[in-house]
């Protein structure tokens, strides 16, 4: 089974949280479907978007698994955004959590290999 993911973040005050997820993400949105939705595609079938919803802002819990979490981080940190946790479960997976403007969680996680 070959499977897509369009993940989405509602905000409140979408002009804040755009800033703050293209320094998080480290690019411009992908595109705009909207004025208030934003979208960016982190790989082939693998979309995250913001969009201004401030009845369900700051719910989000997401995690994005990538191959470099020190890339992650120290990119992150060049672009002024540092992490609220940094978690190493007993099984060698790292997790590092971002929140975002609203309170919403968006984590970078690396398997061992």
């Amino acid at each position: 089974m070959s499977l897509n993911l369009f993940a989405g973040v509602a905000v409140d005050d979408f002009r804040t949280s755009l800033a703050w997820y293209q320094k998080l993400l480290g690019a411009e949105p992908s595109f705009f479907p909207h004025e208030t939705e934003a979208v960016w595609q982190l790989d082939e079938g693998r979309l995250l978007y913001i969009v201004q919803r401030p009845e369900n802002a700051g719910h989000a819990l997401q995690t994005l698994i990538v191959e470099d979490l020190d890339a992650v981080l120290s990119g992150t940190a060049e672009r002024g955004v540092e992490p609220a946790k940094q978690e190493t479960y007993p099984n060698g997976v790292r997790k590092v959590t971002y929140v975002d403007p609203d309170g919403s969680e968006i984590a970078f996680g690396q398997v061992p290999r």
